[in-house]
């Protein structure tokens, strides 16, 4: 399998100053938006106007364009999370991009010494001046080991840690817009559960024990490829790792039927393979984060920041809900709803409920060959029916999402948004039920507990603990 070397001393214990200076300006540029949207809001309640209304979330769209950094990626985000924001502002939120200019080359100079020391430069055979991707927390470059293994560095820009905090500290005050206007979603937990994963994603050398993580849950696929981590050129803000070579999955939306369905069974097994068997999953959908190679023979697995665990408790859950719903069994699927934490269901509610778990686990259900949906608009993938649940959840009253819903939906409304995009036809359901055929909770959660130690994150089990 090959595991990580230790991160690189240089860094590593010396966590980037959360500069007052650097969060006060953040909280000023991000701040202008979001208060002018805070009193559209209020003078639109007292008009009459919906918060939802297009107008509206195209200014929220235009305001947030002109800004980069974390709150881009929260902005992305947030439109696939369904329910997280109104429908109108998750159309237009999606279309944003949370690409970033890449810093200059004198710039990348300084931050590749500060993190490596001033004969950095030694330590590399060949190194691109020019960043092969720009993101919103960092740039990767290409460069060459000087034993001519090529590698991806993937360096952050500077005070990140600021600008995460001011941008949260923002979305906290636009949830507080959403709940003041409309109560039927409680988007507290969303909120605390974005600012942990997004903290997370700022410290790289947890992101080369994630690596680790899934090089050990994946060693057995052999279709799936994941990068190695290069642990004495690696800090807290520095991931060196080995280059892999493959073309963006959207080169192949117009392949032969049988590479494309080759491509998302692939994908599919190396996204809820993890989640079935250790209770853990990559919380990044993105386009950007696979590459295929070849022509279709193998997945190239990329970018592990965020990437969630979850107690064994709720995963049983997921699988619960799955066989109520096959077995339309009322009782059962009540229970699971509160093996997850759902308090207070009243039938109403549960009906509501059963919405959104029937176009979750939709193609699940159905045993034949399928489009995932047939609608083919990857983007709106999952937003009617959230619309209409959304609808519903308002007459009722509020409802506290739990947690760790956030990125098990997002995983799952973006890879079904994925596959729209392959147009990809397979039993969905077939895949689903080999995957738990065999589930057990107390099996998963002795897997889980061998896998995060091997990965050095023993801990992560037991730091959040299940919310009933």
């Amino acid at each position: 399998m090959g595991s990580a070397r230790p991160i690189c001393a240089a860094m590593a214990d010396g966590p980037e100053r959360n500069r007052l200076g650097g969060r006060l300006a953040r909280y000023a540029r991000v701040g202008t938006t979001v208060g002018g949207l805070a009193a559209q809001a209020a003078v639109g309640r007292v008009l009459g106007r919906p918060l939802d209304d297009a107008r509206m979330a195209a200014d929220l769209r235009a305001a947030l364009g002109g800004l980069k950094g974390p709150v881009m990626k929260i902005a992305q985000i947030l439109s696939t999370i369904p329910d997280a924001v109104p429908p109108a502002w998750a159309a237009e939120l999606s279309q944003l991009q949370a690409d970033a200019p890449p810093m200059g080359w004198p710039f990348v100079r300084r931050r590749m010494a500060s993190e490596l020391g001033p004969d950095w430069r030694t330590r590399f055979a060949d190194f691109e001046q020019t960043a092969a991707h720009a993101a919103s927390l960092g740039q990767v470059h290409r460069a060459t080991l000087p034993g001519g293994q090529r590698v991806a560095v993937k360096l952050q820009y500077p005070d990140m840690a600021s600008a995460v905090e001011a941008d949260l500290r923002q979305l906290d005050l636009l949830f507080g817009v959403y709940r003041r206007i409309d109560s039927s979603i409680d988007t507290a937990e969303i909120g605390e559960e974005l600012g942990e994963r997004l903290r997370e994603e700022l410290d790289y050398a947890r992101e080369a024990q994630h690596i680790a993580l899934y090089r050990a849950m994946l060693g057995d696929e052999p279709d799936v490829r994941l990068p190695e981590v290069v642990g004495e050129l690696s800090t807290k803000r520095l991931l060196t790792m080995t280059w892999l070579d493959g073309r963006p999955l959207l080169a192949f939306r117009d392949a032969p039927l049988e590479v494309r369905n080759r491509i998302a069974e692939t994908l599919f097994r190396a996204w809820y393979r993890p989640l079935y068997r250790y209770g853990i999953i990559h919380g990044d959908p993105h386009l950007g984060n696979y590459a295929v190679r070849g022509e279709g023979e193998g997945l190239n697995l990329l970018d592990f920041g965020c990437v969630r665990v979850f107690p064994a408790r709720f995963i049983g859950g997921t699988v619960d809900l799955f066989r109520a719903l096959q077995a339309n069994d009322i009782d059962a699927t009540v229970a699971a709803y509160e093996k997850w934490g759902f308090t207070g269901l009243s039938r109403d509610l549960i009906e509501t409920l059963n919405v959104w778990a029937s176009f979750l686990y939709g193609p699940l259900l159905d045993d034949r060959v399928r489009l995932i949906d047939a609608s083919g608009r990857p983007g709106d993938y999952g937003r009617e029916t959230a619309m209409a649940v959304h609808a519903r959840l308002r007459e009722q009253g509020t409802v506290r999402i739990p947690r760790e819903f956030v990125f098990m939906d997002r995983a799952a409304v973006g890879l079904g948004g994925v596959f729209i995009h392959l147009k990809a036809e397979l039993n969905w359901s077939a895949l689903f039920r080999e995957l738990v055929a065999d589930f057990d909770e107390a099996a998963l959660a002795r897997r889980q507990a061998a896998v995060l130690a091997e990965a050095g994150l023993a801990a992560e089990a037991v730091a959040d603990p299940f919310h009933v």
